[in-house]
């Protein structure tokens, strides 16, 4: 698989060194310096240097974009980790008693259903902010996350750290009109975003059921995509087709006949008032005048003009 270039700064940017990616879609460090004899809790920590931890004081970055992970796929690298072990260290960062997962969460649940007791990390110091930006690089990068997850995270980033779209999108080496169309899934049925989570629906359908402003439309729609095996031109077909209004009736009699005799006032009082009037109805008793002028001069003509009528 051709590693993919241009996102952010790069993991290896990330980690201070440089990075390749091995045949397992893992970045594998060309460089390493490894302590095996010991943990990190009994020296130390040097920011940069990779060390053995302990699996038991590395907690999950509650702040993680992804939020669905693939079992299979995390057994397939548990096999792998038990014959080659983790080849890429995790980023890790204190947090109390602890060191919280910045970057590398599947490698760490592949780790430990291998059966590992540690892992190499390299610890460095990261804000909240950074810690997410990096974690959503990592899961961008490697097409880790799903359409719903990657929106929730460009919408926390906004929101909490009041980033605008145009900062996300050069953190993440992607345009702002790609942000932009993610995040409006959003807008979607939640339980549309949960078929989108699933892999039932593709972006695709989503975007072409974002044109229904009705969400139980857009549901119902959903269950129809999966239950018919829609394509997305057919959703788009069909979307277009609930979104044509219906035949309006035909103004009846009475309406035809109050327009013409609005008409007819409104062609009276410009000749009395020598300037255009409208007569804007609500129904058949109520409505509102309106007289227009063109300059002061002719505003106070109209206004003699009324004051006159006594």
């Amino acid at each position: 698989m051709a590693k993919r270039t241009g996102l952010g700064r790069g993991l290896g940017a990330i980690f201070g060194e440089d990075v390749v990616e091995n045949s397992e879609g893992e970045n594998r460090s060309v460089s390493r310096e490894t302590s095996p004899d010991y943990t990190v809790e009994e020296k130390k920590e040097e920011p940069g240097k990779e060390y053995m931890m302990k699996l038991s004081i590395i907690e999950p970055n509650k702040g993680q974009p992804r939020k669905d992970f693939n079992e299979e796929s995390i057994g397939e690298l548990a096999d792998s980790i038990k014959r080659y072990g983790v080849l890429q260290p995790l980023l890790v960062k204190k947090s109390g008693d602890h060191y919280e997962i910045v970057a590398g969460e599947r490698r760490w649940r592949a780790a430990k259903e291998a059966g590992l007791r540690e892992v190499p990390v390299v610890i460095k110091e990261y804000t909240k902010q950074q810690a997410m930006e990096i974690a959503l690089i990592e899961n961008v990068q490697r097409e880790d996350l799903n359409p719903i997850e990657e929106a929730q995270a460009y919408q926390q980033l906004m929101q909490e750290f009041e980033l605008t779209q145009e900062e996300i999108a050069e953190r993440v080496s992607r345009s702002r009109t790609a942000i932009t169309n993610c995040m409006r899934l959003l807008k979607l049925d939640k339980r549309v975003q949960d078929m989108l989570i699933q892999g039932q629906l593709s972006s695709g359908h989503a975007r072409a059921l974002l044109a229904l402003e009705n969400q139980d439309a857009q549901y119902q729609i959903g269950l129809k995509i999966i239950d018919q095996r829609l394509s997305v031109r057919e959703v788009e077909k069909l979307v277009k087709l609930l979104g044509k209004p219906k035949n309006q009736e035909k103004p009846k009699e009475e309406e035809k006949d109050l327009s013409f005799i609005f008409k007819d006032l409104e062609e009276r009082m410009k000749q009395v008032m020598g300037t255009k009037v409208i007569i804007n109805k609500k129904d058949r008793n109520k409505g509102r005048i309106e007289i227009e002028y063109y300059s002061e001069a002719e505003l106070e003509r109209i206004v003699e003009l009324i004051e006159s009528i006594k």
